[in-house]
């Protein structure tokens, strides 16, 4: 899914409105009832709704939102906000068509501002065409909805948030508990320094036209089922564990041979034909326990000593466990200067880059390096919000020519190209000791079996927070029972949830 920006999506409003052909009231209209479906599907009838509309277009869409619940017998109360005298012509004729149903009350001033008791609240003020931080009563009523019981559903944007674009008073924003966004998630959305604003958010489809959407260019984009599903590969009858080529898994040391472990038996799981782990003596009886499907090669007796090994890996991970000892990084540095195969880099060997970034210049093109954010700030330093660490991560990105997987709640590939993919799965469940090492399996594994280092990235990512979605769906575990080893657990219902989308 391609992630508009304010501007493109209003382009695609009157593009839609021109060729569909249809009017704009009534694309207002179809907007409204797709939020209505969702209210009727997701809330209880028996508690109030208080609606705050703008003056604008989003408050057009709660004045219909409005209309249609109280046709439907639900209690609602509708204000109308107005931090303008300007109202846009289909609010004009939504607000007629309301005001014969129920009173309409009139937000002007500080005073008039209303007691809030609970229940639930529709932000229908601002849409995501604002770039200007609200002020005045209509931040104080912001600030006093924020501080109120109530759940709170934001029709598009909660009110207050800029769509693509740091937002300079958050104290202006309502939080939501949920955002309906219509048509293309918003790119704030996404981020973790809005978390707090945007609640869960759904992407409701209004039915914008497909042929604008598709010849718009967005360099940002969302990873979600369909495109995914695209990706997997359906394997061929005569094919042999060759056919699905072998990964080499290189790190750990005493104290961390559980993180080895868990990349090893997520390579496995995922699929790759071959796997041999690379490891010190000290993790050899336990890895070929728990792993019996995996291969050994030892160097060294407690932490590597050497990277030698004489197999033909189509895939490396390297660096889960590996440790920091004195040596390691002159280890590293030769291994890369050598090797052109196709690699992951993860944990101790991100460290290593970070202290040593002559070895940058040594990846091999289009590396894939997996840090969460603590390690990405060892990389280049800190920033001052997320829209510059998303700039920061797009230019480390183009100027290594690497590919760049951000571990967050939505975790993002940075491609050198400058395109960069949000990924939809996943919950706090993912947020545990080893869960990142599973990930390094498991994009290790795809590349060794065929698939591009991009693919293997957007396959992996959108994998890796499935297992955690059908865990909670499952009621299998919580998000704070689950752990590294359920994310195993679930890679194959995850690969069974893209094959039946794909053959469907």
């Amino acid at each position: 899914m391609k992630i508009l920006s304010p501007s493109q999506i209003k382009e695609a409003d009157l593009f839609t409105i021109k060729n569909e052909p249809i009017p704009s009231i009534e694309l207002m209209e179809r907007a409204a009832m797709q939020c209505y479906n969702w209210v009727v599907k997701n809330l209880y009838k028996d508690k109030p709704i208080d609606i705050f509309c703008g003056v604008g277009n989003n408050g057009g869409d709660g004045l219909v939102i409005s209309r249609l619940l109280i046709n439907a017998g639900w209690n609602i109360r509708t204000y109308i906000v107005e931090f303008s005298g300007n109202f846009s012509d289909d609010f004009k004729i939504n607000y007629e068509r309301l005001k014969g149903l129920t009173d309409i009350i009139h937000i002007k001033d500080f005073n008039t501002i209303p007691v809030i008791d609970g229940g639930y609240i529709i932000d229908a003020i601002f849409g995501v065409g604002l770039s200007k931080a609200p002020v005045g009563f209509t931040k104080s009523l912001i600030e006093k909805i924020n501080k109120s019981n109530a759940r709170v559903i934001a029709i598009d944007m909660p009110s207050g948030l800029y769509a693509q674009q740091k937002t300079d008073d958050t104290n202006s924003i309502i939080k939501a508990d949920y955002t309906l966004t219509f048509q293309s998630v918003k790119l704030s959305l996404l981020l973790p320094e809005y978390a707090e604003f945007s609640g869960s958010f759904e992407v409701l489809d209004i039915g914008l036209l497909k042929e604008y959407i598709d010849s718009t260019e967005s360099y940002y984009h969302l990873l979600d089922k369909s495109f995914v599903s695209g990706l997997w590969k359906k394997r061929k009858k005569f094919s042999h564990k060759g056919s699905y080529g072998h990964s080499l898994i290189v790190g750990g040391s005493t104290g961390k041979i559980g993180a080895i472990l868990l990349t090893t038996k997520a390579a496995v799981k995922s699929g790759s034909g071959l796997v041999t782990s690379l490891i010190p003596k000290c993790g050899y009886q336990v890895l070929q326990t728990a792993v019996p499907e995996a291969m050994v090669l030892m160097e060294g007796e407690n932490h590597l000593d050497s990277l030698y090994y004489s197999i033909k890996p189509t895939a490396i991970g390297i660096g889960p466990g590996l440790g920091t000892v004195v040596g390691t990084h002159e280890l590293l540095k030769s291994f890369l200067e050598d090797n052109r195969t196709p690699m992951v880099l993860d944990a101790d060997a991100l460290n290593h880059l970070s202290q040593h970034r002559e070895m940058m210049d040594m990846l091999p093109e289009g590396a894939v390096l997996t840090p969460h954010p603590k390690e990405f700030e060892r990389l280049v330093g800190t920033w001052n919000d997320d829209y510059e660490k998303m700039k920061l991560a797009s230019e480390f990105s183009m100027n290594y020519q690497v590919i760049l997987v951000l571990k967050e709640a939505h975790t993002s590939i940075f491609m050198p190209d400058g395109n960069i993919y949000f990924n939809s799965t996943g919950n706090p469940g993912l947020a545990s000791g080893g869960s990142g090492d599973v990930l390094t399996g498991i994009i290790t594994s795809l590349i060794a079996q065929g698939y591009s280092n991009f693919e293997a990235c957007a396959l992996g990512v959108y994998i890796h927070g499935r297992t955690a979605d059908i865990s909670l769906e499952l009621g299998e575990e919580s998000v704070e029972s689950f752990s590294a080893g359920d994310i195993i657990k679930n890679i194959g219902k995850a690969f069974i949830e893209l094959k039946n989308d794909q053959t469907n």
